[in-house]
């Protein structure tokens, strides 16, 4: 292998620069040319490479986001799409890619893999839902950065006497709502994977208040049936609440934006150098993520077919902890 390239792709998280940072550096070390795909798979099809060397991703492992851009392309889904992206890279001497993101990205990743292009794949996304890894790139950050709102939102609602709903992103995951829900003590919670009625919630929500509660903290995640605006507008319709005051709070892509922590630098960096040693040693079609603190792979076509479910001791005490 003369030149490795490395894409970021789908939702940005934090996290990411620190990976591509990774990559690059032991590509160098390892006497390989690396290069960056801009805008990720809509950059692969342009072929829109950039040549990177260490002193390119100097000084970067604490920003959020990704220097490299990120880019929806429905051309891409498309066998025509993949096929042009390939000639791209053949073209330019290219002979392995690692794509650094989460679903969305490794299903990219795979459709190159069945035509036979090396690529190998780095788990990242905040939802934390990328079968073959326990916890991906960008989750600590944005656990931290929910957790810290919720801690300040709880403030605020104490001082008013409020029911607060909270909106955190997860699509139709509940990891990152389970997780900083239980963390920051809130009274309820409600995901995808555990659906509970309106009026079933805001009997929750009185019980806090008649048992003497300065507030009520509601986690939802963005996938949920009822999200927080529909909550807040169905309790409104059918005047479900009594005593507290009601409001919404959506933590969006505010998410995504943050500072990486220690933790998740560590992990990107340990994941991106992974990826860049075994692509140098012509491994392919595979996901680099973790599990119980070890790095392990897993082949791309069980990543893009695999269900990651929710671990049930959150799941059954979540419940038990909001009294």
């Amino acid at each position: 292998m003369k030149n490795l390239a490395v894409l970021t792709s789908g939702g940005d998280a934090p996290g990411m620069n620190a990976a591509i940072r990774a990559v690059v550096r032991t590509s160098f070390s390892r006497g390989v040319h690396a290069w960056g795909v801009l805008n990720g798979y809509s950059g692969l099809i342009e072929g829109n490479f950039k040549r990177l060397g260490p002193r390119d991703v100097g000084n970067i492992i604490q920003r959020g986001g990704t220097i490299l851009g990120s880019a929806r392309c429905p051309e891409f889904r498309t066998e025509e799409g993949v096929e042009l992206a390939v000639r791209r890279l053949r073209g330019a001497g290219i002979d392995g890619l690692v794509v650094i993101g989460g679903n969305g990205s490794q299903s990219g990743a795979n459709a190159l893999r069945r035509i036979g292009f090396p690529v190998i794949g780095v788990a990242s996304t905040i939802d934390n839902d990328l079968f073959g890894s326990e916890v991906t790139i960008g989750v600590d950050t944005a656990l931290n950065v929910a957790l810290n709102a919720i801690d300040n939102l709880k403030v605020t609602a104490s001082s008013h006497r409020r029911a607060l709903l909270v909106e955190v992103m997860g699509r139709k995951c509940g990891f990152l709502a389970l997780m900083a829900g239980i963390a920051g003590g809130a009274e309820a919670i409600v995901i995808p994977e555990a659906e509970f009625p309106p009026e079933q919630l805001a009997e929750r929500i009185q019980d806090a208040y008649e048992r003497g509660k300065p507030h009520a903290i509601v986690v939802v995640a963005e996938g949920a049936a009822y999200n927080a605006e529909r909550l807040c507008r169905y309790f409104e319709e059918h005047e479900l609440l009594r005593g507290f005051e009601f409001r919404s709070t959506v933590l969006g892509y505010v998410l995504r934006g943050a500072a990486p922590t220690c933790r998740d630098r560590l992990l990107a960096t340990r994941l991106g150098a992974e990826a860049a040693e075994r692509m140098v040693a012509s491994e392919s079609g595979i996901l680099v993520g973790e599990e119980k603190g070890a790095i392990v792979t897993t082949p791309l076509e069980e990543v893009v077919a695999g269900n990651k479910p929710l671990d049930s001791w959150f799941l059954n005490t979540a419940d038990t902890l909001a009294r």
